[in-house]
């Protein structure tokens, strides 16, 4: 028992039921009769306990010539201090529909009827839900602090009150993780921001929890900002509400991809320029699936200047025009501050040099049909000027010709059948070449 109870022992003689009996008990040495229950009576009240009447008890009875033995002793228990309830959750999250089960106990006692409590928030006054209860157990569907007491005995004793339990309530609604900028595929160094929504939440005093890869920033906070990511930044992002003792779902999980700085690549369509015309060069940021990218054209490579639309013609996907030679090189940026991937492999673009004749493709014997055994020598002719030149060919015929100023065929097949041109390529300086020559037609047949 605990200090301040009331308890009532009786002293039973079966033997004695039709007799009148006095009796008489023997109480704890450090107690005295309770003046409200007189030692002669057959039983004794004590009300308010005290830890002083901690102890053995025994009564015996006598009438007339009869005296029975002593009973055998009861031994009463008394705590100082007053005992307080435990409440325990089997969880503290309901369910969106659903409820969750409360216990309350008092260790080491027995006999107790419970009471429930529950208020709204730390500073409301608790209401009673249930009161006086057998079952130690409850199911509740309301978000709140709750918190129980036990009590027995008449007059009711009472426990202290347990510590309060939190137990919040899932709303239906589920929240949107987002990205700002919205690129689920980033590179270390780059800046983005992670968000979560609440859809119909504006103006709700919400708070926030995240189920993240990594975050430095306080759980409450509805925006995560990632500066100088890094590849420990990547992996799946999720977030949920909470408003007083209520909770949303948590969100889908949004996955972040952080990998390591990208190299531009830079393709040329041509490597000379033709006389007139310009080339078309593109720059691009693989993988593909990133996005977002702007693109940076520099000529020459101690220029950091970017070029302008005075030294190039810019069209969309990252491509230009131009018309000048030079070794150009490009690089992508995207974001607020802006991100760079690293420069491209420079590409050099020549110009188209025309001597004062285009190429002339010329046979020799001047037959454009020959028959099948025949040996003819196709020759490449560039006149004017004193500049050497190598020659380049192309033809659709089944046997490639050599890169030099005349081709002979030995014993001909119908596989040397084909059109036949050419360029020149300045032996001094590669990059730039003639224009191509005019096609001519060489027919092999098999018959004589």
């Amino acid at each position: 028992m605990f200090t301040g109870e009331t308890i009532t022992l009786k002293c039973e003689i079966k033997e004695g039921e039709n007799r009148e009996m006095k009796y008489e008990w023997k109480l704890p040495r450090r107690n005295t009769p309770n003046t409200n229950s007189p030692p002669t009576s057959s039983e004794y009240r004590i009300s308010r306990v005290s830890v002083s009447h901690s102890g053995d008890y025994r009564c015996r009875g006598s009438s007339d010539y009869l005296l029975t033995g002593w009973s055998d002793a009861f031994r009463l228990t008394v705590s100082s201090s007053k005992p307080r309830a435990t409440l325990t959750a089997h969880s503290s999250v309901i369910p969106a529909g659903g409820s969750v089960t409360l216990s309350c106990s008092v260790e080491g006692s027995a006999g107790w009827k419970f009471d429930w409590f529950r208020r709204d928030s730390v500073s409301s006054k608790a209401q009673l839900m249930r009161g006086n209860e057998a079952n130690r157990v409850i199911s509740v569907s309301q978000g709140g602090l709750y918190h129980c007491r036990g009590g027995r005995g008449d007059p009711v004793y009472y426990t202290e009150d347990s510590s309060d339990v939190t137990v919040t309530e899932t709303l239906p609604s589920k929240p949107t993780v987002t990205l700002q900028p919205s690129w689920t595929q980033i590179y270390s160094g780059e800046t983005v921001t992670v968000r979560c929504e609440i859809q119909g939440g504006e103006g709700a005093q919400w708070t926030y929890e995240w189920r993240a890869a990594k975050l430095n920033t306080p759980p409450t906070s509805n925006e995560h900002r990632i500066i100088r990511a890094t590849e420990s930044d990547s992996g799946g992002y999720s977030c949920r509400g909470r408003r007083d003792y209520f909770f949303s779902e948590w969100s889908d999980i949004i996955t972040l991809t952080v990998s390591y700085k990208p190299k531009a690549k830079l393709r040329a369509d041509n490597t000379a320029v033709p006389v007139g015309g310009s080339v078309t060069l593109t720059c691009s940021v693989n993988p593909s699936s990133s996005s977002g990218w702007k693109y940076y054209w520099y000529r020459d490579e101690k220029s950091s200047e970017a070029l302008t639309t005075q030294n190039a013609v810019f069209h969309s996907n990252g491509q230009i025009s131009v018309s000048q030679e030079g070794l150009y090189r490009c690089r992508g940026g995207r974001g607020n501050p802006v991100y760079y991937t690293e420069d491209s492999q420079s590409v050099r673009i020549g110009k188209t040099v025309t001597a004062s004749n285009r190429p002339v493709v010329t046979l020799y014997p001047n037959w454009s049909e020959i028959y099948r055994g025949e040996t003819i020598t196709v020759r490449c002719e560039i006149h004017g000027g004193d500049t050497e030149w190598d020659c380049e060919w192309e033809t659709n015929s089944r046997i490639k010709a050599p890169n030099r100023n005349e081709y002979r065929i030995r014993s001909a097949s119908s596989s040397n059948s084909g059109n036949y041109r050419c360029k020149g390529r300045m032996k001094s300086s590669q990059h730039k070449t003639t224009e191509w020559s005019d096609s001519v037609t060489l027919t092999v047949s098999d018959s004589k």
